[in-house]
């Protein structure tokens, strides 16, 4: 064979028995070495080993150290092959158990609603008397041990749950007691209940109002005066994930009141009349960015916000409300060679347009809308893909006269919008421990008699 040598040849060169050539061989100390049955090939040119001494305990450790590898190798093989298994698995066992507590939570709200129905038909026409509910609590909490949520508290909370959505979901019904008097409870005395009437509602209001629970249906219920009010807190519970805490903080500082008051030109400037109330209804008059800081509000850069922003860009996004995705700050379009920089775009899912927002230290000058509107124009023109809306432009300034602005914006044909902001330092000492929570800027600033805030 060109090129080998065989174990007798190695030895006489080597001077040494071929059955340590052969040692060295099963040892792995040549390199190169081929085996062909119970012979062995050395490549011609290979030196003589430094140590040619092998002995057995040598070649059992190097053995054992090699079926130690090829096992650590065969492990990290199945393991690499096991982790997409493992991972579509968890997968599975989580979207289960989602689902089932998504199935207990509708299982549920059906419950309450139609035990609700049947108490408000019964308490509202003076069919039953005074004290009645705890009554039928006491018994029921003996007739069923461990029974929860048949406090009488949330017994009444079940009637009001009734009330206020039959209302919305059955526009058409004549009466209370409608579909849920005496002649619909069974022989064995099981109120029948009959799934919660959602099948008009669209199908994101009817998914968000089965992943909201109970307690937050309540705390909603207590605190909203509207329909509308009501399904904008349902929407971004579902949505955002809100705890319980979380919503009563958004609810305490009237978040839904901030959203559609700031001063745009959406109807005039946005052909279609149901994009344009989402539009409205997308963007608040004043923004609070309490992570920037800033010791001296006066003293500071544009800048020095803009990076604020986006170094905490998920807290802005949550605070300005649902749909938003960040596309990034300091956004460069090029005008036949001459480039221009959007401080932050963004793009808004439920507009399905680009959102370019501006920021001014100073106090709203009309001047600044032209700016704007150029930007959008270029936005539109370079930017915007063929299936989006048209751009939509904030500006975004530390003061404003409402009046000023609402008689500037109306003349552009541009979609625009003007909104203040506030730094943490603007936040009364005895409110900053709600700064992390607390989206309704304008009224804490007016409880706390700070004059100059109000518009």
């Amino acid at each position: 064979m060109n090129g080998y040598i065989s174990v007798k040849e190695a030895a006489q060169r080597w001077d040494i028995s071929t059955r340590q050539v052969q040692k060295l061989c099963n040892a792995g100390r040549i390199e190169g070495v081929i085996q062909f049955s119970s012979t062995w090939a050395i490549p011609e040119n290979t030196p003589k080993p430094t140590r040619t001494a092998v002995s057995k305990q040598g070649i059992k450790k190097q053995l054992k150290t090699q079926w130690r590898m090829t096992k650590m190798d065969n492990a990290n093989v199945e393991i690499a092959s096991y982790r997409d298994a493992v991972k579509k698995i968890k997968n599975a066992i989580l979207q289960s158990r989602y689902r089932t507590a998504q199935s207990a939570n509708s299982e549920l709200l059906n419950l309450y609603y139609g035990v609700g129905g049947y108490i408000s038909s019964n308490t509202r026409d003076g069919q039953w008397g005074t004290g009645a509910i705890e009554a039928i609590s006491r018994q029921l909490q003996g007739e069923i041990p461990g029974l929860h949520g048949f406090s009488p508290s949330n017994m009444k909370n079940m009637r009001i749950f009734f009330e206020y959505w039959q209302s919305d979901l059955e526009p058409n019904r004549q009466s209370v007691t409608a579909d849920l008097s005496n002649d619909k409870i069974a022989e064995n005395n099981f109120i029948i209940i009959r799934q919660l009437p959602t099948a008009e509602l669209e199908e994101s209001k009817k998914a968000a109002f089965y992943r909201v629970g109970f307690t937050h249906h309540r705390e909603i219920l207590r605190k909203c005066k509207t329909s509308d009010e009501r399904w904008y807190y349902i929407l971004r519970c579902a949505n955002e994930f809100w705890s319980v805490q979380t919503l009563k903080d958004h609810l305490r500082a009237d978040v839904y009141a901030s959203f559609g008051n700031m001063p745009n030109n959406f109807l005039l400037t946005i052909p279609d009349a149901q994009t344009a109330a989402i539009a409205v209804r997308s963007f608040r008059d004043e923004y609070l960015i309490d992570y920037v800081d800033i010791k001296e509000p006066d003293d500071y850069d544009e800048r020095d916000v803009e990076n604020a922003v986006v170094a905490e860009i998920k807290k802005f996004i949550m605070s300005a409300g649902d749909g938003f995705c960040f596309i990034g700050n300091q956004h460069r379009i090029l005008v036949d060679d001459e480039e221009f920089f959007i401080d932050m775009l963004l793009f808004n899912r439920n507009l399905q347009c680009l959102v370019a927002f501006e920021l001014k230290k100073d106090k709203f000058r009309p001047a600044d809308l032209g700016q704007l509107s150029f930007y959008l124009s270029a936005l539109d023109k370079y930017v915007r893909k063929p299936n989006e809306n048209k751009s939509i432009g904030i500006l975004l300034c530390r003061e404003m006269n409402r009046t000023v602005v609402e008689l500037a914006v109306q003349d552009y044909d541009k979609p625009m919008g003007v909104a203040t902001y506030r730094l943490g330092a603007d936040i009364p000492a005895a409110y900053a421990s709600l700064i992390p929570v607390i989206d309704g800027v304008q009224q804490i600033l007016l409880e706390s008699g700070d004059e100059d805030s109000k518009p």
